[in-house]
């Protein structure tokens, strides 16, 4: 028991955990839960259940072989009605509310860089995208960098230099999107719950941030590149292409890259995640004040006499799910 409340003091085991809908055993990613389940070595027992029954994007336990053709169907998505990205023109549609909209609004944003400096190593942004929740294109426009390009990057970006001789300067582009995400509201006004900024989706967003020279606060983030559930077993961050590819069944960046459908493949995974049925605490994070004394060392004894049904019932998250943004 010594034992099992020390691991219980670190593992951060919680509701909102991936978990196998067999064995019942909890993951602190869907890869972990993935090798569980149909990795180099498995368990048996699991694995032949899921190879009949499992959903392989969702990693869910359906109740038949038929139920699971059904679901699996329904699961894996599409992107070939993202072909015509490529050929689109320029958008704006980004507006400021002047009243509070009915629950928090959502946008995925991603960029395109091309290269600067002498070997043309240096990423500059030179074309960004933002969609809404319903992966409606509310702002594309091509970036003029504030130093010369000198790597377009053209296998993989598309870019020409004519794109962005009369393309609008990023100074004018950060802070029309800054303006947009704030939604009326001062930067340090504003907080993760309420309030009517939004909710920024992306893939390695710090970096994205980072070339357009933006600010915004880490808790109006949602970066699938360092959400836990989504990284490798070793904690380091997955592929946009590969989280694609693997949750949503269909491939992204295989030729020319288009930010667009970097937006909505972000997009997509976050909304997956969001759907997730866990069950709803009053203090979810093992952060919050009312939960810091639940492993505290100076009730070890009590912790001891506990069932691991109890110890899991006051074991709280170490990471934002989320499910809580729904």
């Amino acid at each position: 028991m010594e034992h099992l409340v020390e691991h219980m003091r670190t593992s951060y085991h919680s509701v909102h955990e991936p978990m196998c809908g067999i064995c019942k055993k909890h993951c602190r990613s869907y890869e972990s839960l993935r090798e569980h389940l149909i990795g180099p070595l498995p368990k048996q027992e699991c694995k032949s259940i899921f190879s009949i029954r499992g959903c392989r994007f969702c990693l869910t336990i359906l109740d038949s072989p038929n139920a699971r053709r059904v679901h699996q169907e329904r699961c894996q998505l599409s992107g070939g009605q993202l072909a015509s990205f490529a050929n689109l023109g320029l958008r704006d549609s980004l507006t400021i509310d002047n009243g509070y909209a009915r629950g928090r609004q959502v946008v995925a944003l991603a960029c395109k860089m091309v290269g600067g400096g002498s070997d043309g190593s240096l990423d500059l942004c030179a074309r960004v995208c933002l969609v809404d929740e319903n992966e409606n294109i509310i702002f594309h426009t091509y970036v003029k960098p504030p130093i010369p390009v000198t790597n377009y990057r053209y296998e993989t970006t598309g870019i020409r230099p004519e794109y962005l001789r009369d393309a609008t300067p990023l100074r004018q582009v950060q802070k029309k999107i800054q303006d947009f995400l704030c939604n009326g509201e001062p930067m340090w006004k504003i907080r993760p719950r309420g309030g009517k900024a939004r909710i920024l989706v992306g893939h390695n967003l710090d970096h994205d941030l980072d070339r357009l020279q933006l600010e915004y606060p880490a808790g109006m983030m949602r970066d699938t590149a360092k959400y836990p559930p989504l990284m490798k077993t070793s904690k380091l961050s997955n592929s946009l292409k590969y989280l694609t590819q693997a949750y949503l069944g269909y491939d992204i960046q295989t030729g020319m890259q288009d930010p667009c459908e970097d937006c909505v493949a972000a997009m997509r995974l976050y909304t997956r995640m969001r759907s997730q049925n866990h069950t709803m605490e009053d203090y979810p994070l093992a952060s919050d004040p009312q939960n810091r004394n639940n492993f505290a060392s100076w009730r070890q004894s009590e912790l001891e006499r506990m069932s691991p049904e109890e110890m899991f019932a006051i074991s709280k998250s170490d990471y934002y799910c989320w499910c809580l943004d729904s």
